[in-house]
């Protein structure tokens, strides 16, 4: 990737915005702004609070005892936590499960679930293990494989995990990606069933 447009683009092929997120999160703001407003009409109006009015909230917070600052600590813990959230889904990108395979001078992004298809397939072929005894799960830094011989079909994880990792390496992957490789063999009341 060699040109800040080709990177620009991949990026925006690779993550997304955190759009929905932050608008849940303003409409929530929203919501509370609205309901203080209608407290604060209610109280204005004399008439009674729907939850909790404006006063009895102030009576209530000026009342807390002074030597025990346990619930005010609390509160506190819980507003910082909730800003917390909010700063990091403002900062952090979403990341789209895609990978990005480097080809010559060009980028190639792809679907990890093609990636997962394609892995799942070449060790299929390699050990002779049918495909549909091979799962394959890749996420943005690892490539989960669990493969199902049959009863008595001689199968080592580590020669698994070789063919794995060199499948891996031959996609030129921009982000480097780990297999973890399980091999589960049949159970002995799946074998009499």
């Amino acid at each position: 990737m060699s040109t800040p447009a080709l990177k620009r683009v991949v990026r925006r092929e690779t993550h997304s915005p955190r759009t929905v997120a932050m608008f849940v999160a303003v409409i929530l703001l929203i919501l509370a702004l609205l309901y203080v407003a209608v407290e604060i009409v209610l109280y204005l109006a004399a008439q009674p609070a729907l939850l909790l009015g404006p006063g009895a909230g102030l009576a209530w917070l000026v009342g807390l005892p002074s030597g025990q600052p346990g619930p005010v600590i609390a509160g506190a813990v819980v507003l910082t936590l909730i800003g917390l959230v909010l700063v990091i889904l403002a900062v952090t990108p979403g990341r789209l499960s895609k990978q990005t395979m480097q080809w010559r001078e060009r980028a190639v992004v792809v679907d990890n679930g093609v990636v997962a298809a394609s892995l799942a397939q070449h060790i299929s072929q390699e050990t002779g293990i049918a495909r549909e005894n091979i799962l394959v799960g890749v996420g943005h830094r690892t490539a989960d494989v669990t493969v199902r011989p049959g009863a008595g079909v001689p199968l080592e994880s580590a020669e698994v995990q070789r063919i794995a990792d060199d499948e891996i390496d031959s996609y030129s992957l921009t982000r480097p990606v780990k297999a973890r490789v399980k091999v589960e063999r049949p159970e002995e009341s799946e074998l009499e069933a």
